[in-house]
């Protein structure tokens, strides 16, 4: 796609269809901005890893889905937050669960929408971000809150307790621990996070001695009792 002076989108989203409405949306958002559309993981990373930087300076928004036929957006979210940190990453997605919405806010993502809504929902959403609000879909914001409401109490009594186990576990663990949970392999877990096996192999490693646990099943109990599946 030719590209003229000021702001660029990224969509990434492999449905065509979809992907022409998410970057129809954009332009008329935002003004005089060019959308550039990517098809897959390694259209996007073959676009990012082409830019200068003064091309990459421009990018203004990513919106991104998740699921890609080549794997999970959200490691394209971690390392596009890392090459262009003012660039705002938003996630488009039908999947609504504490798993995706939690590892694509860890890793860097700045709103989280969901696409089976109205175009004109859509795009009230993306008009936060000039405002400097995230755009979130209604039912992820109240999702969100939710979550954390839960979590509070569980902190509080950790604190209060003297436990170490609520109290130190990082996002990427809590991540990792409701993949094992819901039945995925390390090597599932790392393409879902957008990281190399011998990372979330570490990570697994860490859950295990946190929670003095020792197997699978396990494991899948202390996500449960959690409430991360």
């Amino acid at each position: 796609m030719s590209e003229t002076r000021g702001d660029l989108v990224l969509v990434l989203e492999d449905q065509a269809e979809t992907r022409a409405w998410l970057a129809q949306v954009a332009c008329a958002v935002f003004d005089g901005v060019t959308v550039v559309q990517a098809a897959s993981l390694s259209d996007a990373c073959a676009w990012m890893n082409g830019c200068d930087e003064a091309q990459l300076a421009r990018l203004r928004l990513a919106i991104i889905d998740l699921g890609l036929p080549d794997g999970s957006g959200i490691g394209f979210i971690r390392e596009l937050t890392g090459r262009r940190p003012s660039a705002v990453a938003v996630v488009a997605t039908i999947h609504d669960d504490d798993v995706n919405l939690l590892g694509a806010i860890a890793a860097g993502a700045a709103g989280y929408l969901l696409k089976d809504q109205e175009e004109g929902a859509l795009a009230a959403q993306l008009r936060r971000i000039d405002d400097g609000e995230p755009p979130l879909s209604p039912s992820i914001a109240r999702r969100m809150m939710a979550h954390f409401a839960e979590r509070a109490p569980l902190a509080s009594a950790a604190e209060s307790s003297g436990s170490s186990d609520a109290a130190g576990r990082t996002p990427l663990e809590l991540q990792v621990l409701a993949l094992l949970g819901r039945g995925s392999r390390v090597a599932e877990a790392a393409k879902h996070l957008g990281l190399t096996d011998q990372t979330v192999a570490t990570y697994v490693k860490t859950i295990y001695r946190k929670l003095r646990i020792t197997s699978r099943a396990e494991a899948a109990i202390a996500a449960q009792k959690r409430g991360l599946i």
